[in-house]
């Protein structure tokens, strides 16, 4: 991997202007998220959002993808493509990720979805994937290790009775798409480089019900799933360390203070 790039005070205000337009992006489709609706819907309402206030859908394209977010349903782990065939139904669950290019940085974040009743099953998945994030997110300060973030979040999830994606990981983000470091979600204690302020990355962890591998859809080429079939949930925010502390650029609800 390529050298981490610590961010000047220009870029760092480039990629928080970016992320901040994802999150909302999030909270503007949550309306929209119901039960008979198609995916491909979703992601249309999504790409007008983001292009009506002068940004670009970083995934279009991107290494041949064909839509401007990620839509991942019940055993999805990742990477799923919106369809007009796939219509949203009372229990589904599903992951909807983001990620925009605004003036030229880019801001990543996903978050949850459920549609009506879902399962016991399901909600406790979900929630313990959110506390993974937050586990994670707190880990971030100047000085730390990265592979604590994913020390973590894999103690936690085990101990929880899930497991954690290994195949796919969290990222520097904000110049490119994917930068340096590469996020482990699964991690030794005290691995990895230390993180410095001006460091921007995705944190996103992936935990599945069952086992924690995947399987490529062998038709599209992107679409990850369970390799048992089993339920699987994703959170996401970008993330700046600062000096003293962690910045969360994606969270439009101030649900993260500045520390």
């Amino acid at each position: 991997m390529s050298e981490i790039i610590i961010k000047n005070e220009s870029q760092i205000e480039g990629v928080r202007r970016s992320s901040k337009l994802a999150g909302e992006t999030l909270n503007f489709i949550e309306p929209f998220v119901k039960a008979g609706v198609t995916t491909a819907f979703l992601d249309e309402k999504i790409e007008e959002f983001i292009v009506n206030y002068g940004a670009i859908p970083a995934t279009k394209g991107y290494n041949g993808y064909p839509k401007s977010s990620c839509i991942s349903l019940n055993e999805v782990v990742c990477h799923g493509i919106p369809s007009e065939n796939t219509i949203l139904k009372e229990g589904d669950i599903l992951n909807i990720d983001v990620t925009t290019i605004l003036d030229g940085y880019y801001g990543d974040t996903s978050r949850m979805f459920t549609i009506g009743e879902v399962s016991p099953k399901a909600k406790d998945l979900i929630e313990v994937t959110k506390h993974c994030l937050d586990l994670g997110l707190k880990q971030v300060q100047p000085g730390n290790y990265f592979g604590n973030i994913g020390f973590v979040i894999s103690r936690y999830a085990k101990a929880k009775g899930c497991s954690v994606v290994f195949e796919f990981c969290g990222h520097g983000v904000g110049l490119n798409f994917h930068e340096s470091p590469q996020v482990d979600h699964a991690a030794r204690k005290n691995s990895g480089e230390k993180m410095k302020p001006g460091m921007i990355f995705t944190i996103e962890p992936m935990i599945n019900s069952g086992r924690p591998s995947t399987v490529i859809d062998k038709n599209d080429g992107w679409t990850a799933r369970t390799v048992d079939n089993k339920l699987s949930a994703q959170f996401e925010h970008t993330v700046l360390v600062t000096k003293t502390g962690f910045e969360v650029l994606t969270d439009v609800d101030g649900n993260y203070p500045i520390t």
